[in-house]
C-alpha cells in the first residue's frame, strides 16, 4: 500500500503526523520539508528575543528524533515540484513517489515588497528557523532597528526588541497598529504604550528606497522624515503557499480551497494550516491549525469529521500592553462599541441588528476573555 504522504513539517505537518498515529494509522507515513526538519513553534519567534530563548532552544526535535517518534520517513532539504493528483504520485527533485493520500501543510510565505535602493536586498524577514538566526545575528551589532509593517507580527517584534533594549522605529500606511484587528482606540493604546518604552511611529506614510548608510541604512519616508537604522525588517504579513497547488490543478483562493473535511478539489488531497481556506475561511493562528489536524486525523482514518471552529480570540503577544481580540469576520457591517483608555481597552462589535460579533481586551482588561466569549452567541 502506498504511504500517507506529508508535505511540510510545521505545526500543520507534524500535528497531523501525530494524529494520524494517535487514530492508529499504522501503515507508511513519509513527511516531505524543504528544510531540515526541526520542529519548533513558528508563532514563537517574535517573542523569543524578549524570553531568553537562543536559535538553538527554540527548536525542540531533531528530525531524527521526530522520525523514531512517529515511526516516519522524513525527507529533508528536498523540494515537491509536481502533484499529479490523477495519477496519485509527486515529484521530489525529479523523483517519481505514490501516495494512498496526500497532505499540503506547506505554510504560508512573507509577502515580499519590490523595495529600491542599494540595501533592498538586505531587509530581513523572519518566517522561519533560517530567518530567525539570520536576525539574531544581525541584532549583535544592532541598536537601532527599522520596521516595516506595524501589524500583528510588526507590534509583536518591536515590544520583543524594546524589552530587550533595542531603538525601535515602526514605518506603515496603517492608521493606527493592527488596524485589520483592532479598533482604533485599542490600537492607539497599544501604540502609547509602546512609545512610552521608546517606539517611534511613522503611520499613514511608507518607505522609500532602502539606501546603505554609512554602517546601517536610512530611507526617505514619504511625509518627508529621515529614518537611520542599523537593520531593517519587513513584517507586512504573509500569504498562503498556493502555487503547486495551484499549478496540479487544484481549486485556490487566497489559500487552497477546502471543505470541512479540509478535503481539496482533487480526491484523496487534503490543505490544512497555513495554507488551507477551510470553508472560505483562511485562519493563519494556531488554534484554528490545532482544531483542523484533530478533524482531519479522524477523517483520514476513517471518521469523517467535519473542522468546527468555536469562538477563537486571537492573543497578541505584545507583553508591554496586552491584547486579546476575536474580530469580526472581514467584511462583516457593523460598528466597534469601546470604552477605556491609555490602561486598557475594551471593544465589542455589533451589527446593524445589534448581534455582538467580536470584541478586543486590552492592557488591563486582557483578564475579561472569558466574560467576553460568554457574551458572544454561540459559534
Amino acid at each position: 500500500m502506498n504511504p500517507v504522504i506529508i508535505i511540510g513539517t510545521g505545526l500543520a505537518g507534524y500535528g497531523i503526523a501525530r494524529e494520524l498515529r494517535k487514530n492508529e494509522y499504522s501503515d507508511g507515513l513519509v513527511l516531505i520539508t524543504v528544510d531540515d526538519g526541526q520542529f519548533y513553534s513558528k508563532p514563537m519567534l517574535s517573542g523569543a528575543l524578549g524570553k531568553g530563548h537562543s536559535v538553538e532552544s527554540l527548536a525542540m526535535s531533531s528530525a531524527d528524533r521526530m522520525t523514531s517518534e512517529l515511526d516516519a520517513t522524513i525527507l529533508t532539504r528536498k523540494t515537491v515540484t509536481a502533484i499529479d493528483t490523477k495519477g496519485h504520485t509527486i515529484t521530489v527533485d525529479g523523483e517519481t513517489c505514490s501516495y494512498s493520500k496526500l497532505v499540503l501543510a506547506i505554510g504560508a510565505s512573507p509577502i515580499r515588497l519590490p523595495f529600491k535602493g542599494d540595501g533592498a536586498g538586505e531587509v530581513l524577514t523572519v518566517n522561519n528557523l533560517v530567518d530567525y538566526a539570520q536576525f539574531r545575528e544581525r541584532l549583535a551589532d544592532a541598536k537601532r532597528v527599522g520596521i516595516i509593517g506595524p501589524g500583528l507580527i510588526g507590534s509583536e517584534f518591536a515590544n520583543d526588541l524594546l524589552g530587550a533594549g533595542y531603538h525601535v522605529e515602526l514605518i506603515g500606511p496603517d492608521k493606527w497598529p493592527i488596524s485589520t484587528l483592532l479598533p482604533v482606540q485599542a490600537g492607539r493604546a497599544l501604540q502609547q504604550s509602546l512609545s512610552n518604552a521608546g517606539a517611534k511611529w511613522h503611520l499613514e506614510t511608507f518607505n522609500g528606497a532602502i539606501e546603505k548608510h554609512g554602517a546601517g541604512y536610512r530611507t526617505q519616508l514619504q511625509n518627508g522624515t529621515t529614518v537611520d537604522v542599523d537593520l531593517f525588517l519587513s513584517a507586512v504579513g504573509v500569504r498562503p503557499e498556493v502555487a503547486l497547488a495551484k499549478e496540479a490543478g487544484l481549486e485556490v483562493n487566497r489559500g487552497i480551497v477546502t471543505d470541512e473535511h479540509l478535503l481539496t478539489s482533487a480526491s484523496d488531497v487534503y490543505a490544512v494550516g497555513d495554507c488551507a481556506e477551510v470553508a472560505g475561511r483562511n485562519l493563519p493562528y494556531v488554534a484554528p491549525l490545532m482544531i483542523a489536524v484533530k478533524a482531519l486525523g479522524k477523517t483520514m482514518t476513517g471518521t469523517p469529521t467535519p473542522v468546527v471552529y468555536p469562538h477563537m480570540p486571537v492573543i497578541i503577544k505584545t507583553t508591554l500592553h496586552p491584547i486579546v481580540t476575536l474580530p469580526p469576520s472581514p467584511g462583516s457591517v457593523g460598528k466597534w462599541s469601546v470604552a477605556g483608555g491609555a490602561e486598557g481597552v475594551v471593544g465589542r462589535f455589533f451589527s446593524p441588528e445589534g448581534t455582538m460579533s467580536g470584541f478586543c481586551l486590552t492592557g488591563n482588561r486582557v483578564s475579561e476573555k472569558g466574560a467576553m466569549i460568554k457574551e458572544m452567541p454561540a459559534a
